[in-house]
């Protein structure tokens, strides 16, 4: 049975059951042999890879993960053209997150502590700086939210920027402490501060 299923794999250029494991797994915790990873996938450590989830580099394109990121189920890259880098210590899913770079010009650049899950989809020249949140079935196409702290900083103000909601976010720009709450097309809707939605704390 696992013979046939790595010459399946094989074909469609991901790494065999076993090979997977020996290149990846003392390193990373794989929860289980579903998970489908391209040969020149460059991978940190400490990360946790959860049942069904695929990471798939063709052609031209490059895939790099930093270290201590967790891949929940449903959680797909690919880059076939372009380039997709991931920082550290970030949540993909639950809920699915999709990431693509399959033009040549796409660069998606994800720094460090961020969520992007519930059916986020994140393709193009996209930047999401560390502490960035994208919650929600969102389709993210150049856009770049700014760097700041995490969705657990006390000030939310502070907070990296966030994408909320459902519908298409194209060419938006967020700076620290702002957020879009969309329903359809992001563009028309305003940017608030993240205050509106969760209460600064209060003076000591």
């Amino acid at each position: 049975m696992q013979s046939s299923i790595d010459n399946a794999r094989t074909k469609q250029k991901f790494l065999p059951i076993d090979e997977l494991l020996a290149r990846h797994g003392e390193t990373n915790i794989i929860l289980d042999a579903s998970i489908l990873m391209s040969e020149g996938v460059e991978v940190g450590k400490n990360n946790v890879f959860y049942p069904n989830v695929v990471i798939e580099q063709q052609g031209e394109g490059k895939i790099s993960l930093g270290s201590n990121n967790v891949f929940y189920p449903g959680t797909y890259i690919l880059s076939s053209a372009g380039s997709i880098t991931v920082g550290d210590g970030n949540e993909f899913g639950a809920g699915g997150c999709t990431i693509k770079a399959n033009i040549s010009d796409a660069v998606i650049s994800i720094g460090d502590g961020g969520r992007y899950c519930d059916g986020a989809s994140i393709m193009g020249r996209t930047t999401l700086g560390s502490g960035s949140q994208v919650l929600g079935n969102i389709t993210v196409q150049g856009c770049t939210l700014a760097s700041g702290g995490t969705f657990q900083a006390p000030d939310p103000d502070e907070r990296a920027a966030v994408l909320k909601g459902f519908g298409l976010a194209r060419g938006v720009t967020l700076e620290k402490g702002q957020v879009v709450n969309g329903a359809g097309n992001f563009a028309e809707r305003p940017i608030e501060w993240q205050h509106d939605y969760h209460p600064k704390p209060k003076a000591q």
